[in-house]
């Protein structure tokens, strides 16, 4: 199930992809037609519920499918506001650094990492698909691009052991890893130049994990107007997702709606000769398969 948020006349609203249609099934309006009292009324809370809600979800659809008019509860992608899949976390968004050697390499590591290099994006930067994001030109002038696999969690979780890992998954989403080199350079450390406003932006959908039984085995390609820059592939994490719960649990208490950046692969910005970073009217777009392709312009 492709899961997405959006706006539409001025409520903020979630709801599956309708199958072979540029649209949205609008699952406040389902259950509210339909006598669901107790539906979630955010997908967060949704998320909360892991596959109980996927389920109920699919059920409503399936009524709505036969409603004398079904239409009715549907909203053409081009009559909404896409938001990010979650349009804001309890906390900030958990990111695993250097996780494919050849990024490592890229970027002047003389070796992978031994241990996880884990940072923070505050939920700030979350941002949607198609959105614009700004190059933020009055304090950068190194903006890069990151693709990466998104986890999203669903339920809290803390010392989780590794065999159990994905029962703590809801699904997946695209990424973009928005990062300032510059001021990540001149601080030391990653928070700033990882932090500015909508330099997190996500989409276009949740995907379920029962869509992705290997979300090792998908490609990712990120492409700078048009031209591919990242040509990648999640078989080659050095740190397995069930790893990267189980670590990171260790320290800090996972809950539903937290969001896990899974690294990404050789090809950004910083590791071109000459490096190249992004500038206004630039174009980028990160596709994931399975699960479809994150666009966003910078202005």
């Amino acid at each position: 199930m492709k899961l997405l948020s959006f706006r539409y006349n001025g409520q903020t609203a979630f709801g599956p992809k309708v199958k072979k249609e540029d649209a949205v099934w609008n699952m406040l309006a389902i259950a509210e037609a339909y006598g669901e009292a107790n539906f979630p009324q955010t997908i967060t809370d949704g998320i909360a519920a892991g596959l109980d809600f996927v389920e109920k979800v699919r059920k409503l659809t399936e009524q709505a499918q036969v409603d004398e008019n079904p239409d009715r509860f549907k909203q053409p992608f081009t009559a909404i506001e896409w938001l990010a899949p979650l349009p804001r976390t309890a906390k900030n968004i958990i990111c695993v650094g250097k996780n494919y050697a050849d990024h490592a390499a890229e970027m002047g590591a003389e070796a992978p990492p031994e241990k996880l290099v884990v940072f923070t994006k505050s939920p700030t930067t979350l941002a949607a698909d198609e959105q614009d994001i700004s190059v933020h030109a009055d304090v950068t002038e190194s903006l890069d691009y990151e693709g990466e696999l998104a986890i999203i969690i669903c339920k809290e979780g803390r010392n989780i052991p590794k065999q159990l890992a994905y029962d703590y998954v809801f699904g997946y989403s695209i990424a973009n890893d928005v990062t300032a080199r510059d001021i990540q350079a001149a601080h030391g450390q990653y928070f700033l130049g990882k932090s500015l406003d909508g330099s997190c932006p996500m989409g276009p959908y949740i995907v379920t994990k029962d869509e992705i039984p290997d979300a090792h085995d998908l490609s990712i390609v990120t492409k700078v107007n048009d031209e591919v820059r990242q040509n990648g592939h999640t078989s080659s994490m050095l740190f397995s997702i069930d790893e990267l719960i189980a670590e990171i649990s260790r320290y800090v208490t996972l809950e539903s709606g937290d969001i896990i950046l899974t690294g990404t692969p050789a090809g950004v910005g910083k590791g071109m000769t000459p490096p190249t970073f992004l500038r206004k009217g630039d174009t980028v777009k990160v596709s994931i398969e399975g699960i479809g392709t994150l666009v966003n312009r910078f202005v």
